[in-house]
């Protein structure tokens, strides 16, 4: 797998169960090898569970009953949630754990959607369907839920 991993400049993952995928990674020490690609600089992405596993947690549906949160690989500061516009559940699930405070902020993205880091930080919301969005999603002063818009560029 090293060897395999150090000659990506560029490392895809798809979708799946977030949390099958990363017990896997982490038992063939996966997870550490992609944490030396992206200190090298190696491009890391993905979609719905291969955007998740970037992030500190994410919001998932490995489980088959609800939403969970789920520890990931860190790599990225924060909660991220995929789907945010595409699956029904998803935007309440991510406003009923902010109000209940299990997490204080998240990242989401509406399917066609995706955030672009650049050195951990965030640089822009790529949208390739149109009106997709990216968003950060907090609780303000008054217990209110605020969903700001990421600033994108469009691909269509």
């Amino acid at each position: 797998l090293r060897s395999v991993i150090n000659k990506q400049n560029i490392i895809y993952v798809g979708g799946g169960n977030t949390k099958s995928m990363l017990a896997v990674w982490k038992e063939w020490k996966l997870d550490i090898l992609l944490k030396k690609a992206y200190l090298k600089g190696t491009i890391l992405c993905g979609v719905s569970a291969g955007s998740i596993c970037w992030y500190e947690r994410g919001i998932t549906d490995s489980w088959a009953s609800n939403l969970s949160i789920l520890n990931c690989l860190g790599l990225l500061k924060g909660n991220y949630c995929p789907h945010y516009d595409g699956e029904i559940d998803r935007r309440p699930s991510v406003h009923e754990f902010l109000s209940s405070k299990k997490i204080d902020s998240c990242y989401a993205s509406d399917d066609g959607a995706a955030i672009h880091f650049k050195n951990g930080e965030i640089y822009k919301s790529i949208s390739f369907y149109k009106n997709a969005k990216s968003y950060f999603i907090k609780v303000d002063s008054n217990d209110k839920i605020i969903e700001e818009e990421i600033s994108e560029i469009s691909l269509i």
